[in-house]
């Protein structure tokens, strides 16, 4: 490479940030809404998002679409995102739901600002691959459940079937850079059970779609 081109490759930089940036603030969120409002995603928030009482902990709330499912014997949910546009998005769903909630602007990593053992409910859902230390982020939910509180997940990731997984390998690092960070070959149940949680219920299955994309674990889990 000679000094012009080093020299062009230089200037072009910054752009390439700001294009990075755009998308990752106002483009990616609204494709994540998107692609996260379909029959087969409604399904598995209504079946699972009912379950969750008391005080609630939603990690990666996103848009707000598991907030139509919560029910009366929730009190309040704390809904945690670092996506400024995300938030906004959730804001307007929560607007007209009886539902009381409260937004924390952070990741999940990061200390949460509630009291250990404050929480009856976590609610994780389509979060967990995207989160780039999980283990960190599970020790703030295990920190902040009460000893009798129950995690309750519905996640995509790894495949048991070894020419899916292969694929999953593959793919991963293209789809991280485009998903926003999100992992297609995470072992979820294993992260978990590894983060000290005990899963008393478990589910897997593929929904409709590319396999890579769709393998799901839902499910309960309490503190060990």
């Amino acid at each position: 490479m000679d000094g012009v081109q080093a020299r062009y490759l230089w200037c072009l930089a910054p752009i390439g940030e700001v294009v990075v940036g755009f998308y990752a603030k106002h483009v990616l969120p609204r494709l994540i809404d998107l692609a996260m409002r379909n029959k087969e995603t409604a399904r598995l928030r209504a079946a699972w998002i009912p379950r969750a009482r008391g005080e609630v902990l939603e990690v990666g709330i996103g848009s707000g679409l598991n907030l139509p499912f919560y029910s009366s014997e929730v009190k309040r949910v704390y809904g945690v995102d670092p996506s400024l546009e995300l938030r906004r998005m959730a804001r307007e769903r929560a607007a007209g739901l009886p539902v009381k909630v409260e937004f924390l602007s952070q990741s999940a990593e990061e200390p949460l600002p509630l009291p250990n053992g404050s929480m009856d409910t976590i609610v994780m859902t389509w979060t967990l691959c995207s989160i780039a230390n999980a283990p960190k982020a599970l020790e703030q939910m295990k920190r902040v459940l009460k000893p009798n509180g129950q995690l309750i997940f519905v996640e995509h990731g790894r495949a048991p079937d070894r020419g899916v997984a292969v694929w999953q390998d593959r793919i991963n690092p293209a789809w991280k850079q485009i998903g926003g960070g999100c992992h297609l070959n995470r072992k979820i149940d294993e992260i978990i059970t590894n983060a000290g949680f005990h899963i008393t219920d478990l589910k897997t299955f593929y929904l409709p779609g590319p396999r890579p994309m769709t393998y799901t674990y839902q499910g309960l889990a309490r503190l060990e």
